[in-house]
């Protein structure tokens, strides 16, 4: 098929100019006959069945980088959640496996591995429950492992205990973790409707209903967005839609290109492609300064939603008509640590807590990489948990909390998590407790809504 000249002009601008990249390519990985009689037979089983289905992902990337000229940030792995894997073992001894996870992450290369998983929405195995109480030491014991736990879907409701518990895990991730600024965190995210194809970290896991290994691909750019919409100039909200859901379009299908490429190289299934904005520390590749240019003078100001929303909406249009396998999260991510705008929305005290929290109601997945006070309690952590995931649930979408509370710091106070992780200003969080709200356990029961059957 001849390719126009200015479709190629194009391309290379959207790469070298408005910072459009491949986020990440993603091999899930099945680890269920991984399971062996103890935990060191488990542990060898899973380190060779990784490093055998990814030997090759980091070096078949980068060819397809450098022949087709697309940059792929990140290659990553994500496996069969945890707690299906270890049985009857102790919070210790799950941590052997994290340290495998991570030693198998060093071996083929990846950048992150996923799936220090336990899917807890209507309740807890054993395995479940030594598994979350392992999280911070895994963390701490490890670099590249990334943990994620469900804790609510709309077909069962929120699980009030894991809910309680997770606040808990953080406070003592953090700690553990305090001469990074609490950094630990920023591996750990807190689900409701977690997806099982979802290639971006710290929740990727690989689900069970996924095939024996995959390629999932995750696009991202919000510098191509931003540019289309400043170039849209001073024109309606229709017309605006139309520009972004073309720009998407683009995106995806650049996404598509590398994945059925990586898949073929591979030999392995291709899963989805999830377009998602996410952005980066860099200037010019920010979510926040796309709401800008449709008018809003700094992201948080009152429009700041409906800006959002329409951009979400679009994004997701123009992406399922570029692939008929699009997945995952796919949306606006507003991870506040990671984007340079949300950053400098939030010194500017035009961006809180709370309106995040009504912008988490129309794009993907929720407060992430929020960093608040070092003495927020175990309870507050726990409630702003439970409203993300009552957003999720009553409205039927993916919804999540990476909250750090960093070790000694407070409002205004700044840290350093250094490369995709950027900087977290501390964000105020309200000083009224929710403590007696919090110890009620139990289960928030699914909305009426879910009774599809």
């Amino acid at each position: 098929m001849l390719i126009e000249p200015e479709k190629i002009v194009e391309t290379i601008k959207m790469i070298s100019q408005e910072h459009l990249d491949i986020r990440t390519v993603t091999m899930g990985i099945s680890l269920l006959d991984c399971i062996g009689n103890d935990i060191n037979v488990t542990c060898d089983n899973v380190y060779e069945k990784i490093c055998r289905c990814a030997a090759k992902l980091v070096t078949t990337c980068e060819d397809i980088e450098s022949e087709l000229g697309i940059p792929i940030i990140n290659k990553r792995i994500s496996v069969t959640p945890a707690a299906l894997l270890v049985g009857k073992s102790t919070p210790e001894q799950c941590v052997l496996l994290a340290k495998t996870l991570d030693k198998a992450a060093f071996a083929t290369g990846v950048n992150f591995i996923g799936g220090y998983t336990a899917l807890v929405h209507k309740g807890f195995t054993n395995a479940d429950k030594a598994l979350i109480k392992s999280i911070p030491m895994a963390l701490k014991s490890t670099s590249r492992v990334c943990s994620s736990v469900n804790v609510a879907t709309t077909k069962s409701g929120i699980n009030m205990d894991a809910v309680r518990e997770m606040g808990i895990i953080i406070k003592e991730a953090a700690a553990l973790s305090a001469d990074t600024g609490g950094s630990s965190c920023a591996r750990l995210v807190v689900f409701a409707n977690a997806p099982e194809d979802n290639p971006f970290m710290a929740g990727a896991f690989h689900g069970v209903g996924e095939p024996e290994c995959v390629i999932n691909v995750g696009v991202s750019g919000p510098g191509v967005v931003k540019c289309a919409v400043e170039e849209a100039g001073n024109c309606d909200f229709g017309e605006l839609s139309e520009i972004i859901k073309k720009t998407a379009f683009k995106i995806t299908r650049m996404g598509q290109l590398v994945a059925r490429e990586a898949s073929s190289r591979l030999g392995v299934p291709f899963g989805i492609v999830d377009l998602s904005l996410a952005p980066t520390p860099a200037v010019g590749d920010s979510v926040a300064r796309i709401l800008e240019a449709m008018g809003i003078e700094s992201c948080g100001a009152h429009g700041t939603t409906a800006a959002l929303a329409l951009l979400n909406d679009a994004v997701k249009k123009g992406g399922v008509m570029a692939s008929s396998y699009v997945g995952g999260l796919s949306g606006a991510f507003i991870p506040v640590s990671e984007d340079e705008g949300m950053i400098a929305a939030v010194k500017a005290e035009s961006l809180t807590l709370e309106k995040l929290e009504a912008m988490t109601c129309v794009c993907s997945v929720g407060l992430d990489m929020i960093v608040i006070p070092g003495d927020t309690t175990a309870a507050t952590i726990s409630a702003i948990i439970a409203d993300e995931a009552a957003i999720g649930v009553v409205n039927c979408k993916t919804t999540a909390a990476r909250l750090i509370p960093a070790p000694g710091l407070s409002v205004g106070d700044e840290v350093e998590f250094g490369g995709l992780l950027g900087s977290g200003p501390v964000m105020k969080v309200s000083k009224f407790n929710s403590e007696a709200f919090i110890s009620r356990g139990g289960r928030i029961p699914a909305p009426l809504h879910s009774l599809k059957n």
